[in-house]
């Protein structure tokens, strides 16, 4: 009679965690974007460029997609800075709107640092 009670009980106890593991929803693919400027009528152009692109492929910002944006405001000096923060949320990609340093800070923040 103990067997009997201990596998109904340890069999209900197990059978809610396939459930559980279903309801839990995937997370939302994020895209960080790291810019060099301001956000100003010309980078408002080339984002909603950008967005109509990521929409034409089927994600809509805020739907099934987030976007950190993250902008240097004309000092390249914080671009580093603003790259590792994107990597520690952690962000799916990293978009580097049209700047070489902003892509050097993009590409020192997410490569993994070699100890020896």
């Amino acid at each position: 009679m103990r067997r009997r009670e201990f596998i109904t009980l340890f069999g209900s106890a197990v059978v809610p965690l396939p459930f559980a593991a279903h309801a839990q929803q995937p997370s939302m693919p994020v895209v960080g974007l790291l810019s060099p400027e301001w956000p100003n009528a010309v980078t408002a152009d080339h984002l909603r460029a950008f967005r109509e692109g990521l929409n034409d492929t089927g994600y809509v910002e805020g739907r099934n997609v987030m976007i950190e944006y993250r902008w240097a405001e004309g000092r390249n000096d914080r671009l580093p800075a603003l790259a590792a923060e994107l990597v520690r949320l952690p962000v799916n990609v990293i978009v580097c709107a049209g700047s070489t340093p902003a892509t050097i800070a993009a590409k020192a923040a997410s490569t993994p640092k070699r100890k020896f």
